[in-house]
């Protein structure tokens, strides 16, 4: 077995005992010299059975979607599906799709519209009663990122708007369903909704398993 996946069972066993992630990620990555890939992988998606139970609770299937008002963490959701397109997430333990690269923040670039008209017209055939994208407001070019949702929502007739947002996962707790895959937002909601594993499987499109990951890791470098 590869160091990788002992690492795994180790930090498994610990988390499923209630040692605190941040402790037990430390000592098993220590003790078994991971890179800070095959870190950053297992603090991404590996949970404890209980947190796996909770999820599995949570996550809504795409025909339980229709007339809910979701609210959307817009740079999460966003780098997701980026990451999904170009090969490079993965879907983690909890069953929800992540990006595994470290990024401080979004970056606006020429496949931006593109995306979000990709993810707009998904959103329009699980017609929800309203949809509410929240940016982060610190993200440069965020203010450009609203504007453009908002000119694809009109554009595809769904209710609802984009806005700017001092503190996204303080204020999508307000929201009954909501889309992200951040861990601090999933805690603190009803429900959530993986839009980019719905879209990745609406067009067939591949991605590997942590499972994947923990037989080859290889897989980390792609």
């Amino acid at each position: 077995m590869s160091p990788l996946f002992l690492a795994y069972e180790d930090l498994k066993y610990l988390l499923n005992r209630g040692y605190r992630k941040k402790s037990a990620l430390d000592f098993v990555a220590n003790h078994y010299t991971l890179t800070l890939k095959e870190r950053h992988f297992l603090a991404r998606c590996v949970f404890s059975d209980s947190e796996i139970e909770e999820r599995k609770k949570k996550l809504l299937k795409k025909e339980e979607i229709e007339g809910s008002v979701l609210g959307i963490d817009g740079f999460n959701v966003l780098i997701t599906l980026e990451s999904l397109l170009e090969g490079r997430a993965i879907l983690c333990e909890d069953g929800l799709l992540r990006d595994l690269e470290r990024r401080g923040g979004y970056t606006l670039n020429v496949q931006t519209p593109k995306n979000l008209e990709l993810l707009l017209g998904f959103l329009k055939l699980l017609r929800p009663s309203g949809v509410w994208f929240l940016y982060d407001a610190p993200v440069s070019k965020s203010g450009q990122v609203v504007r453009i949702t908002w000119e694809l929502m009109e554009k595809f007739g769904l209710s609802g708007g984009a806005r700017l947002s001092k503190a996204p996962d303080h204020d999508l707790k307000d929201f009954e369903v909501v889309a992200s895959s951040d861990i601090g937002i999933i805690k603190k909601v009803p429900f959530i909704v993986d839009l980019p594993c719905m879209i990745g499987e609406e067009k067939g499109i591949k991605y590997p398993s942590f499972l994947d990951v923990l037989k080859k890791p290889q897989l980390l470098g792609f």
